[in-house]
């Protein structure tokens, strides 16, 4: 089983920054990729960027691109997002995800544990 607790969420003026933290654990840890998805209100879930566990690749939706930047330290099992410039779009419930297959570096949600979500408010 694997367990994903964010950190990190708070409320922010329109324009500033957060760091959102995801801290895997379980025995059977060992994903192919992990990710940052967010879900606003009345809206789908969606996808928000990813990264290879152990590799180079990385993708971000294009609504966070050049904004936001998702690394991760393979030591502590620790997935990171850095957002920078937020908007009030960007208000959500953040979940962090790992999977074992590609489907997230592709930034779909297939087979992969969620964590519990973070929420980040962006006021005007």
């Amino acid at each position: 089983q694997v367990r994903l607790v964010e950190t990190g969420g708070g409320l922010v003026e329109a324009g500033g920054s957060l760091v959102l933290s995801c801290a895997a654990s379980g025995r059977t840890f060992d994903p192919k990729a992990m990710g940052w998805f967010r879900q606003a209100p009345g809206k789908e879930r969606e996808f928000v960027a990813s990264i290879e566990w152990a590799g180079d690749r990385i993708l971000y939706a294009d609504s966070v691109k050049g904004r936001f930047v998702i690394t991760r330290d393979n030591g502590k099992n620790t997935l990171y997002l850095q957002m920078d410039g937020l908007k009030t779009d960007d208000t959500a419930v953040y979940y962090c995800a790992a999977g074992a297959g590609e489907h997230l570096l592709a930034g779909i949600s297939v087979n992969v544990y969620w964590g519990q979500g973070t929420q980040v408010t962006v006021s005007s």
